[in-house]
Formats: structure tokens, C-alpha cells, sequence
């Protein structure tokens, strides 16, 4: 909406930002009267970490605070276009998988949402739908300008090689960073900011990566993609980190407001989508290293379970709750989460920067 009227893009990604954080704060009290009144409280497992069963009845599908301003501030200051439109709609179709899981949870107050089947099969959908666009959409372009070549759509950027063409491969490949990357930010969500904290780490070293994406000088001078149209990500991106911040405000210790599935699968949803638009799923790998991390504990300590009949590698997974019953107060196990986070982001963008070196 007023994308023309503030052309430059850097102005209008800190109006994102600051619009973003404002709508979170301003919506956060109506959002988290409205969900106590309808009764709509945190479910917390009697075999999960004893402390937390304190938390029972604490509002959560929270992540309405983050998602109603990236919306919002999205559609007022990016100019819409194919990569925009495709984000917002992978973002949204995983908040509905997760909004349908909070409501069957409250529906039904032993459930503990859809089953996860269900949301697979649903996941998978927007994945394949992802994937395909991606790669067959005639209206996307992705060029090399340093090589002075179009690349395919089914490329990937890598360091140094510039990038790998997966061929058909890439369908399997962008489904699995799209499920991975939501159901990574799932399982990061269970102590108050951490996940909210640890997605505004991770997805900031984006606005950098989409923005040079987008711009053919920069893009030229590092050796990396050109994808024309692709810098208005970075107003996602921006408006991402406006509200995670605005939301941190209520979800800091001791949190008042939980983001929920709604939060979380919509977010891992927006990053996904943003890795896989500006073709840079290796850097999310790295600059998403604590999801990795939360998401492979969980693998190794179902996979160890099940072939040792019993035995754990972890007290209990996601590592975070390992640490807790180690004895880490939760903000400590939180604070350093985030600083490992913000360690990887820093890794990834000199990875990402580091490429003109190689291209020389």
C-alpha cells in the first residue's frame, strides 16, 4: 500500500519492523484477555518437566500476536509480487494446520490436538504445493551474474560451487526443508521465548541474504543468485522480527502468552518458504542450527528408545528440557540458546559473504 509512496527498500524495511512491533504491542493485551475469557490455556504433560506444570492454563495460541502484524505490515509496505504472495501462502497454510490443532486441543480438553499423522499429511500438502511452485512457476528467474548465466529452478546456492542443480530431486529436497523447518520451530517451543527469540536470530541474517538476492549489483559483486524481485522478502523477514519482538514482550519469563502451534508452525512455515525462495536452504541449515539441534535430539532419542527397548541419550528431548534437568534455570538455558543462535547467524552470513572470495 505505501510501498510506492517509500520506494527505497532499506526505509521501508525499518518501517516494517517498527509497524510489525507495534501492532504486536497494541493487539498483544486484547489477544491475551480474549484467549483467558474463552479459556484457552497451555495443556501441560504430567511426564514432561515437573516445573512447568505451573503453567497449566496459560493462554497460548499466542502466535496471533506475531502473525495478524506480519500480515499486516507485510501487504502495507512490500510490493506483492509472485515470491511475496508464495511465503505469505506457505506462512498461512501452516498457522491454519497449527490454529486447527490449538482449537482441537481446547475442543476436546484430553486432547492433545490433531494427531500427528494429520498434521503430516497436512504439512506434506503445502510442502509438495511449495516445492512445485518453486521449481515450475514460469514467472520466477534465477540467474548467476557473476557466471553470466540463468541457473534452473530446482538449483541450490552452496558455497564456493556457487550452486548444485538437484534436477527432480529438488521436490523431495524443498518438501523436507519446508516439514523439517516447521516442525524444527515446533519443537523449540517450549520454554518462555525461546522459540520466538531463537526465530528472530535466525531468520535476521535473511534480511541481508534476500536483500543482496535481490539487487544484481550486490548479487553480482558476492557471486551469488541473482533473483529479481526476490529483495521484498526481506519485508517479510523484518516484519518476522518486529513481531517475534513485539510477542517476547509478553512471552519473556515468566511468560503470559504461549505462540502455541499456530506461532510456531506458521513461522517455520515462513522461514522455510523464505530459504527455498531466495535459494538459500544450505544457509538456513546453519543460521537455524538450534532447530537442527532440537529437531535431531528428538530423532536420536525416539530412534535410541525404540532400539534399546527403553534406554535415553537424553534425560528428555527436545534437548532443551535435557539441560533443565541438569539443573539450568530456564532463562539460562534460553539465554544461551540464543547466543548460539546468534553464533550461527553470524557463521552463515560470513559463509554467504565469503563466496566472493572464492569467485575472486
Amino acid at each position: 500500500m505505501f510501498s510506492s509512496i517509500f520506494d527505497p527498500l532499506s526505509i521501508r524495511i525499518i518501517f516494517s519492523i517498527v509497524t510489525s512491533f507495534l501492532l504486536a504491542m497494541i493487539i498483544a493485551p486484547r489477544v491475551i484477555k480474549n484467549l483467558k475469557s474463552r479459556q484457552i490455556g497451555q495443556t501441560i504433560r504430567e511426564e514432561g518437566v515437573k516445573e512447568h506444570l505451573k503453567k497449566a492454563g496459560i493462554p497460548t495460541m499466542g502466535g496471533i500476536i506475531i502473525l495478524i502484524p506480519l500480515l499486516v505490515t507485510t501487504l502495507l509496505w512490500a510490493k506483492l509480487n509472485p515470491y511475496v504472495w508464495f511465503a505469505v501462502a506457505v506462512t498461512v497454510g501452516m498457522g491454519l494446520i497449527g490454529f486447527f490443532d490449538d482449537i482441537t486441543k481446547v475442543v476436546n480438553a484430553r486432547s492433545l490436538g490433531l494427531t500427528p499423522r494429520q498434521k503430516l499429511v497436512f504439512q506434506i500438502l503445502i510442502g509438495v504445493g511449495a516445492a512445485l511452485f518453486i521449481k515450475m512457476y514460469p514467472g520466477l528467474k534465477f540467474e548467476m551474474p557473476s557466471l553470466g548465466i540463468a541457473i534452473p529452478s530446482s538449483a541450490v546456492q552452496i558455497p564456493v560451487l556457487g550452486y548444485l542443480d538437484l534436477s527432480w530431486f529438488y521436490i523431495p529436497a524443498a518438501l523436507f526443508v519446508i516439514v523439517g523447518c516447521t516442525n524444527a520451530v515446533n519443537l523449540t517451543d517450549g520454554l518462555d521465548g525461546l522459540a520466538a527469540g531463537t526465530v528472530t536470530v535466525a531468520i535476521t541474517p535473511f534480511l541481508l541474504i534476500t536483500y543482496v538476492c535481490g539487487h544484481v549489483i550486490f548479487a553480482k559483486h558476492l557471486g551469488v543468485a541473482f533473483i529479481n524481485g526476490s529483495g521484498e522478502l526481506t519485508i517479510i523477514c523484518a516484519s518476522m522480527i518486529g513481531g517475534c519482538l513485539g510477542f517476547l514482550w509478553h512471552n519473556s519469563h515468566p511468560a503470559a502468552v504461549f505462540m502455541g502451534d499456530t506461532g510456531s508452525l506458521a513461522l517455520g512455515g515462513a522461514i522455510g518458504a523464505i530459504a527455498l525462495a531466495s535459494k538459500t536452504e544450505f544457509y538456513l541449515a546453519i543460521a537455524g542450527g538450534v532447530f537442527v539441534c532440537e529437531a535431531l535430539s528428538v530423532i536420536m532419542q525416539v530412534s535410541y528408545f525404540k532400539l534399546t527397548h527403553g534406554k535415553r541419550i537424553f534425560k528428555m528431548s527436545p534437548i532443551h528440557h535435557h539441560f533443565e534437568l541438569c539443573g539450568w534455570p530456564e532463562e539460562k538455558v534460553v539465554i544461551r540458546f540464543w547466543t548460539i543462535g546468534i553464533m550461527l547467524a553470524l557463521v552463515a552470513l560470513t559463509i554467504f559473504c565469503a563466496k566472493r572470495i572464492a569467485i575472486g
